[in-house]
């Protein structure tokens, strides 16, 4: 059994940084791909990027080129999404997402094709000034 935590959210002017974080409290992350999803109030979610087991990301939009990184560090059980020149179209709750039976450990081609059975249960990211 797999069990996600999310943490890093926050108030940031237009222009400023977060780190998210996505960490197991139950389980492991190691040779899991995790995939990150926002939603905005009034919108549908989208997934916004994947990390797979040997830390390659995908960018899931066009956006957030450039802007977001995905990294992991196995041995803190943590996956992060460092997120640069945040803008107040990125204002939404983030929530990490994997699926560990059956094992899922590459990225899939779009966030929406995969199947999870591990979500946190998100947290916010307000970009305002």
């Amino acid at each position: 059994q797999l069990q996600l935590v999310e943490s890093g959210g926050g108030l940031v002017q237009p222009g400023g940084s977060l780190r998210l974080s996505c960490a197991a409290s139950l389980g492991t992350l190691d040779h899991l791909a995790i995939v990150w999803f926002r939603q905005a109030p009034g919108k549908e979610r989208e997934g916004v990027s994947c990390i797979d087991y040997r830390a390659y990301t995908r960018n899931y939009i066009h956006s957030i080129e450039g802007r977001f990184t995905g990294y992991r560090d196995n041995a803190k059980n943590t996956v992060y999404l460092q997120m640069n020149s945040l803008q107040p179209e990125d204002t939404a709750n983030y929530y990490c997402a994997a699926n560990s039976d059956p094992f899922s450990h590459i990225c899939p081609d779009a966030a929406a094709e995969g199947r999870y059975n591990a979500w946190g249960l998100g947290t916010q990211v307000t970009v305002s000034s």
